[in-house]
């Protein structure tokens, strides 16, 4: 198997303050790999020095075999798409005009867009559902619509691995399911490998093909969801009181919290019977 990104003793301070902390971890191509962990632990910064938005103290990220630090800025925007947790809604253009945006990193130096730009941006839009949105400004849609635009962006600049911030933090469950279930799709169609930071373990758990769970700066475990996402590890990393089964419908963990007035006593440790593996 081929890694699409590989992370080396990656290490990284704000100030003095350490926010990662010796990491390392390959992403294989073509796989969905979601980043889960508590606030706090390192997520949103890991992906910025995954996107090259950061520069980590020590350690070292490759691209597609390729060390990071010998991309030029436009060769790096060809290969690797990010999109933020929240999407900006002062962008005085329209959708069509922030879609073709992500073209570019494949536009000569002050080139103009050249028609098989537009029936990309058109293909990215009719995939993400936005394209009958062409017309109307950004602050003009609701949250789910913006995160699809974002997408859609990215997307039109064809990358080989999109990373998404908590791209479903501020929508609905329907609206949750919709943009993993596009983002599993493009995975699929085109190949692309995608990485997720999420908050959401039931969901992380239902897409992913593996896990990193993270705490304070350092890696606490990376695997397949039934690997990661077991009563013992998600305690110790959460410090808080749950209880995993397994989702009904696909057969992969499904935590629960639980809370304080279910604990016995006021313990925090749940009783035997709440341990379902």
């Amino acid at each position: 198997m081929t890694s699409a990104m590989m992370l080396q003793h990656l290490s990284l301070l704000y100030g003095n303050r350490p926010v990662l902390n010796d990491v390392s971890f390959s992403v294989i191509e073509g796989e969905f790999f979601v980043i889960i962990g508590p606030n706090g632990s390192g997520k949103t910064t890991l992906v910025k020095a995954m996107s090259g938005a950061v520069r980590p103290q020590r350690g070292d990220v490759q691209i597609l075999g390729r060390p990071l630090r010998g991309y030029s800025g436009k060769a790096l925007a060809q290969c690797v798409a990010m999109v933020p947790q929240v999407a900006p809604v002062d962008i005085p253009f329209t959708v069509a005009e922030v879609v073709l945006m992500g073209r570019s990193p494949h536009l000569p130096w002050m080139g103009l867009e050249q028609r098989i730009d537009l029936e990309i941006a058109e293909r990215a839009m009719h995939f993400t559902h936005v394209a009958h949105l062409a017309g109307r400004k950004l602050d003009h849609l609701s949250a789910g619509e913006r995160q699809r635009v974002l997408i859609a962006r990215a997307i039109c600049q064809q990358p080989r691995i999109l990373l998404l911030d908590e791209p479903t933090s501020a929508l609905d469950l329907a609206h949750q399911v919709q943009i993993m279930d596009l983002l599993d799709q493009l995975r699929n169609d085109e190949g692309i490998t995608v990485v997720v930071v999420s908050h959401d373990l039931n969901l992380a758990a239902l897409y992913a093909d593996r896990l990193l769970l993270m705490k304070e700066g350092g890696v606490v475990a990376l695997g397949e969801p039934g690997e990661v996402l077991t009563f013992e590890i998600l305690e110790d990393t959460y410090g808080c009181a749950l209880l995993v089964d397994k989702n009904p419908v696909k057969g992969v963990p499904r935590i629960t919290v639980v809370p304080g007035d279910a604990i016995v006593g006021g313990d925090m440790r749940l009783p035997q019977t709440f341990k379902v593996k």
